[in-house]
Formats: structure tokens, sequence, C-alpha cells
């Protein structure tokens, strides 16, 4: 998991555009305005996205139903 995901403030529960919602808010306004750093950002967003899905598999896995 990637450390900066707990500063998030997401429950494991959560659906992925809360998660991603809170990533960019993470983010300084002047980061998220910078073009050169387009793709930056959408790593650590995707990064951020694994995480979650990690942690909700590792939370239900399948046929626990």
């Amino acid at each position: 998991m990637v450390p900066f995901y707990a500063l998030l403030g997401v429950s494991p529960q959560g659906r992925p555009c809360t998660v991603l919602r809170a990533a960019i808010r993470a983010l300084h306004p002047s980061l998220r305005r910078m073009r050169g750093l387009r793709v930056a950002r959408q790593r650590f967003y995707r990064a951020m996205l694994a995480s979650h899905a990690r942690l909700q598999s590792k939370n239900n896995p399948v046929g626990a139903d």
C-alpha cells in the first residue's frame, strides 16, 4: 500500500470516486494547475486507487458473501 493513502482519510468501504476526490484535494492547487506534472498526477491517482482496491479486496475476499 502506498504510505500516502492512509493520509487521505477514506474508509475501505468508500467508492473509488471518493478516493479520487480525496487524492485530488490532497494536492496543492498550484500542483494541480501545472501542465508539466500531468503524468505524475495521473500516476499518483492510479496508485491511490490501486491501494484502495487492494485494501478492499483484503477486507472482502471473493466468495465471502
